[in-house]
């Protein structure tokens, strides 16, 4: 198995006098298909990774999890039945969606020196009444 990462153009926005003000990144677009029907997001939430800092490793076992980060860069592990693969999203990286299986361990790593922003837009949602945290076990991962 591999790691499906789409990456995304960075597109400058233009004010009315056509002078830039900004820019923005196209993540999911429902008519495009860039998504399985039944792994459409059901949920968008923006986590911050502080730099040098580590969140995970974390196990779902339902829900597949999609990861782009906006501002600043990381570095996600993944380990799946072949192994360990790493990918990489921000804005060195073409903001780059990286696709997290269900049942795949996975961390986000922040190398950087700033704040990283990465959304994350899984499906299912997350629901209080059935949380799909589960522990890992064995992670060696090493680097």
């Amino acid at each position: 198995m591999s790691l499906r990462v789409v990456p995304h153009p960075r597109i400058t926005t233009r004010n009315e006098a056509s002078q830039p003000n900004g820019f923005l990144v196209p993540v999911w677009n429902v008519h495009e298909s860039t998504l399985p029907d039944d792994r459409t997001p059901q949920q968008l939430y923006v986590t911050v990774c502080s730099p040098g800092a580590q969140k995970g490793p974390h196990l779902h076992l339902k829900r597949w999890g999609y990861f782009t980060c906006v501002k600043g860069n990381v570095r996600v592990v993944v380990r799946t039945k072949e192994g360990y693969e790493v990918a990489f999203s921000g804005e060195d990286h073409s903001y780059s969606t990286i696709e997290i299986p269900a049942g795949c361990p996975a961390l986000i790593e922040n190398q950087g020196t700033v704040d990283a922003y990465v959304i994350n837009t899984p499906s299912p949602a997350w629901h209080k009444d059935d949380v799909d945290d589960h522990p890992v076990e064995g992670w060696d991962f090493p680097g």
